[in-house]
Parts: structure tokens; sequence; C-alpha cells
């Protein structure tokens, strides 16, 4: 039926969106991580520029995660 083929939609994008999630934060994690450990300041500013765009893009992630959980409230903590 209709209803449960959006359903099935919301849940599969809702998962695929929780592991971008993990997967964009742990990439952040890395380039924290190469950015403590090296000398020169010109990289460790592009690791830096790196890490505050994964930021935003964690930050806009997670209000479309949001966005999904409201109106889907079943789907909130899968």
């Amino acid at each position: 039926n209709k209803y449960n083929c959006q359903w099935r939609f919301i849940m599969t994008v809702g998962s695929q969106l929780k592991q971008t999630l993990a997967t964009i934060k742990g990439c952040q994690g890395t380039l924290r991580i190469y950015a403590a450990q090296v000398q020169h300041s010109e990289e460790r500013t592009s690791y830096q520029e790196s890490i505050e765009t994964l930021t935003e893009i964690i930050q806009d992630l997670e209000e479309r995660l949001k966005k999904i959980e409201f109106e889907e409230p079943q789907y909130k903590g899968s």
C-alpha cells in the first residue's frame, strides 16, 4: 500500500543518512588527528578548513535527520 511504501522509503533515507553522518564524523576526526600532527601551518590551515566544511555539512545533515524524525516519529531512535 501507498503509506507502507512511503514509510519504507523514509526508513531507508533515515538509515542511510545516519550512516553517512557517522562516516563523515569519522573523516572529520581523522582530519583533526592529521591537523594536530602536521608541522607546517599552511598544511594545518588546509586541514582546519576541511574540518570546518565538514562541520557545516554535518550540521546540515543533522537538521535533515531531525526533520525526518519529526515527520515520522516512529522512525526516531532507529
